[in-house]
C-alpha cells in the first residue's frame, strides 16, 4: 500500500495516553496527533526519535495528524495497527502466502466462535473454510528476530483459542503475525513478556493451527508484504 498523499516528517517529543502523541513538524511548528497502536509500543516512542505522519483534513477529526511510522537504529517500523489486515490481504492475493493464494473469496470480520468475529473467513469450491486472524508485530530487541506479543494480550490468547476450535472442527485456522518492519529474518513469540500467551500458542499448534510470519518493506512512500520469515519453536 502506497501513501497518497506522502507522508510528512516529524520529531517526537512525547506519546502519551495510549492515543496521543506530541512532535514538532520539519519547519519548527509543534503540534498533538493521534497515535493508532493501543499497545505499549516498546522501544518504539524515544524522544528525538524520527517519525512520519499521515495528513487528515477532514472537518470531522480532532487530530489532523496519524503516527504512522518511525525511525528507530536507522531502521524505518510501521505502527499503524489498523494496516496489517490490509497487508495480510495484499500478501494473500499477491500469493506471499502460497497456502492460502488459492481461496478466491476474502470476507472479512466475521462473526464465529465465542461472540467474536475473524478477521478474514476464506472460501473456495473443493477447500475447507479457512479462518484466518491477523496480528501487528513490530517489537525487536534482538538482531533480525522480531516477537510477539510485547506485552501481556489475554484477548490474543482468546482468539487463539478460538482457532483451536475452527481447526478441531475440521475448518482452516491460520494466525499470521505482520512484521512491519523489513529488518526481521526470525519471529518467535514473546513468552518471558506473556508466559500464558506463549502457552495458548503452543496448544494452538498443537490442535492444528497455522501460523506465518510475513516480513514487510517500510518507506515513506509504502509500506509492502514481502516474505514469509521463519517462526522459531518455542520447546
Amino acid at each position: 500500500m502506497r501513501f497518497d498523499p506522502p507522508l510528512v516528517s516529524a520529531t517526537l517529543v512525547q506519546r502519551y495516553k495510549r492515543f496521543l502523541f506530541d512532535a514538532v513538524l520539519d519547519d519548527g511548528t509543534p503540534i498533538t496527533g493521534f497515535c493508532p497502536n493501543t499497545g505499549s509500543m516498546r522501544g518504539l516512542t524515544a524522544p528525538g526519535s524520527r517519525i512520519w505522519l499521515s495528513q487528515h483534513d477532514s472537518p470531522t477529526r480532532k487530530y489532523r495528524y496519524v503516527f504512522e511510522m518511525i525511525e528507530t537504529d536507522g531502521k524505518m517500523v510501521g505502527v499503524n495497527t489498523g494496516l496489517p489486515n490490509r497487508l495480510a490481504e495484499e500478501a494473500i492475493r499477491t500469493g506471499i502466502l502460497p497456502s492460502l493464494s488459492s481461496y478466491g473469496t476474502i470476507l472479512r470480520e466475521q462473526k464465529y466462535g465465542r461472540n467474536s468475529r475473524i478477521d478474514f473467513l476464506l472460501r473456495q469450491d473443493g477447500l475447507p473454510d479457512a479462518y484466518v486472524e491477523v496480528k501487528n508485530v513490530h517489537f525487536s530487541r534482538a538482531p533480525k528476530l522480531a516477537e510477539f506479543p510485547d506485552t501481556v494480550t489475554k484477548r490474543g490468547a482468546k482468539h487463539l483459542e478460538e482457532l483451536g476450535d475452527m481447526a478441531e472442527a475440521g475448518h482452516r485456522a491460520v494466525m499470521i503475525y505482520l512484521i512491519q518492519r523489513a529488518d526481521c529474518e526470525q519471529f518467535a513469540i514473546c513468552a518471558d513478556l506473556d508466559p500464558l500467551y506463549a502457552i495458548a500458542f503452543r496448544r494452538a499448534r498443537q490442535r492444528g493451527v497455522e501460523a506465518y510470519a510475513v516480513t514487510c518493506r517500510v518507506t515513506a512512500q509504502a509500506i509492502e508484504p514481502t516474505r514469509l520469515i521463519e517462526i522459531s519453536d518455542l520447546d
